[in-house]
């Protein structure tokens, strides 16, 4: 597969995802600039974490514009994958390729920590490596992580198995203080009812390489390689 890690002003994961792909998993890979709209050669969009055209007047608001996300926009429309991480996630949402919002943090604060997420869901092109139920633990930081939709919304991505990772204990229990933003349905990860599009709040490119004494992200990128080889 050859995956595609788009690069905006003010990217600061793009470095991480690259490391990860390449280097780790190795697989053909190249960055994206902004500017450029050419995809074709392409298996994987991968959106990374930053702040995006520096976050001006919203996360994502800007950059959902960018030639490289209207060209991410059909290609996702093609069926072909794009993951979103953190800024990735809310760019997703303010293009349209996933509901919902992500605002400010129950408590206005900058959250820089690692969390416990139970997978929700392991038949998806994303997940297939993990056990539904399963506990891991990977690394988060945000200030606007807070998922947030209508009722309806929530209902319909319920209803559709949409919602693949979910704040909780390293027990697995969902409880308010496992919820680290005050995400609706302790929300962390949704993907589009096609499952094509994955959009997540933790990092898991910060969770990949044994140096780091942490694999639990590894696998994602490895599920949708196997996902891929079985399609």
């Amino acid at each position: 597969m050859k995956f595609g890690v788009i690069v905006f002003p003010g990217s600061n994961c793009d470095r991480d995802v690259v490391m990860v792909l390449r280097d780790l998993l190795q697989q053909p890979t190249r960055k994206v600039w902004h500017e450029d709209s050419d995809l074709a050669d392409l298996d994987v969009v991968v959106i990374p974490g930053g702040f995006s055209y520096g976050d001006y007047l919203r996360c994502g608001a800007i950059a959902r514009f960018s030639p490289a996300m209207q060209a991410t926009i059909a290609h996702a429309q093609q069926g072909k994958f794009v993951l979103g991480i953190c800024n990735g996630f809310q760019i997703l949402t303010e293009a349209g390729l996933l509901p919902g919002a992500l605002i400010r943090n129950r408590q206005l604060q900058f959250i820089c920590d690692r969390v416990s997420l139970r997978v929700e869901r392991a038949v998806s092109p994303w997940t297939p490596l993990y056990q539904p139920g399963e506990v891991i633990t990977l690394p988060i930081a945000h200030g606007e992580g807070c998922y947030y939709a209508d009722a309806d919304t929530l209902a319909s991505l319920e209803d559709h198995q949409q919602v693949l990772l979910r704040y909780c204990t390293p027990t697995g229990e969902l409880t308010e203080v496992s919820n680290p933003n005050g995400s609706v349905h302790h929300i962390a990860g949704i993907c589009n009812r096609q499952g094509n599009v994955l959009g997540m709040m933790p990092h898991p490119e910060r969770a990949a390489d044994p140096v780091l004494g942490n694999t639990n992200g590894r696998r994602l990128f490895e599920g949708v390689l196997a996902a891929a080889a079985i399609a």
